[in-house]
């Protein structure tokens, strides 16, 4: 017995290590994708110009963390997809269509937390959450911009064994600031961001639940890697 729970345990760290690895394999690549982006769009006019009646109003899109998914530990089943329409140069709006499941708190960032993946933060099973979000993008100088996200979510509480415990609903916001770059002749887009997440409305927690989550902020520092196609 103690030598199966070893086996578990040495199972899970290594999981967890592979996890790490991944984030900051990603993390390299982010970086290196922003130099060559800055250094490609130097010359390149960002801002949407208002006195050009032409360019393309609409796009869908959806983020470059898709790729979460490929995580050995805690895969999130992450699906966006946006949809967002340029009232004018400089203001866009937009919604988002998500869902995604975690067995950590959201206060636990994987990128900034080394908590995260630990057997000791996790919750008692899982959440499933399904999304609207509402966001608004000012651009101020070429393609530096500011947005607010807003997402109303609902919550499924599932435990260990798989069975639904209970409902909930968070209000789930996001603000950004980042930069908007436009690639093959305008076809395409991608917008590097910063931003802070924070959860200002959340119902009761089931047991369990509650108590991992109260161990931690309710706001976290969150990148953004934002793609998307013009038409």
């Amino acid at each position: 017995m103690a030598s199966r729970h070893s086996t578990i345990e040495q199972t899970s760290n290594n999981n967890i290590n592979l996890t790490k690895k991944i984030i900051d394999m990603l993390k390299k690549k982010i970086i290196l994708l922003l130099a060559l982006l800055s250094a490609f769009s130097l010359n390149l006019q960002a801002q949407y110009d208002e006195t050009d009646s032409t360019y393309k109003r609409w796009f869908v899109g959806s983020t470059m963390f898709v790729l979460g998914n490929l995580s050995p530990v805690d895969p999130p089943d992450f699906v966006q997809l946006n949809l967002g329409y340029r009232l004018t140069g400089k203001d866009v709006i937009s919604l988002e269509l998500i869902t995604w499941k975690y067995s950590w708190p959201l206060g636990l960032n994987p990128f900034y937390n080394n908590s995260y993946g630990k057997p000791e933060e996790e919750f008692p099973g899982y959440i499933r959450e399904f999304g609207i979000a509402f966001a608004y993008q000012r651009y101020f100088w070429k393609g530096l911009y500011a947005a607010m996200h807003v997402m109303p979510t609902l919550q499924t509480f599932v435990d260990e064994k798989g069975k639904k415990v209970d409902s909930g609903f968070q209000l789930f916001c996001t603000n950004r600031v980042g930069y908007h770059f436009k690639l093959f002749k305008d076809s395409f887009f991608i917008e590097p961001s910063l931003g802070v997440a924070y959860r200002p409305y959340q119902t009761e927690m089931p047991n369990g639940f509650k108590q991992k989550d109260d161990k931690w902020p309710k706001f976290t520092p969150e990148p953004g890697l934002h793609i998307g196609f013009n038409f």
